[in-house]
């Protein structure tokens, strides 16, 4: 059974040095910093993969957000994270990814450190229904008016505006 907050997670400080590994559960309750990974995934035209949360996610439920990826587990690099998380959610795995940069970000009960990856694939996606209630490829600047109207994850967001465009 998909229970999602038994997940073992690497807790860090705010240098992004670990700290332990407890449960995603106590992770949440207790607002600790964490690891993340963030797969920005663009087609052959340069369109993002925009995704809506499910209504069950235990972060930012119901709303939109611009880039695959989740939790790093504990014993798991960001690297194997995201290639964890780009099969699960979207069903499939890319050859390479790059690695765009990585930050710290906080805002109510979130605190975490990403590390934001980019690569290239023009689907099918299978998505993974737990986790993912929808997904399309949008231009970036569509996104961005979209999130004027629309709930997006905030983390997200703040990603989006760090990225150059990419050349189509």
């Amino acid at each position: 059974m998909y229970n999602p907050g038994a997940e073992i997670v690497q807790i860090v400080d705010l240098d992004n040095k670990e700290i332990k590994a407890v449960s995603r559960k106590i992770m949440r309750q207790q607002g600790l910093i964490h690891r993340a990974c963030y797969i920005l995934v663009f087609n052959d035209q340069g369109q993002l993969f925009l995704q809506k949360r499910t209504d069950t996610k235990d972060l930012y439920p119901s709303c939109w957000d611009i880039a695959a990826g989740g939790v790093v587990l504990a014993g798991e690099s960001y690297e194997v994270s995201a290639e964890r998380e780009l099969s699960e959610e979207l069903g499939v795995s890319v050859k390479e990814f790059t690695h765009l940069f990585d930050q710290y970000f906080e805002k109510d009960e979130n605190r975490v450190w990403g590390r934001i990856f980019s690569c290239i694939h023009n689907g099918p996606f299978v998505l993974q229904k737990e986790e993912v209630a929808d997904g399309f490829f949008m231009d970036v600047a569509a996104i961005f008016a979209l999130s004027e109207k629309e709930d997006f994850t905030p983390d997200g967001i703040d990603i989006l505006k760090k990225v150059k465009p990419i050349e189509k």
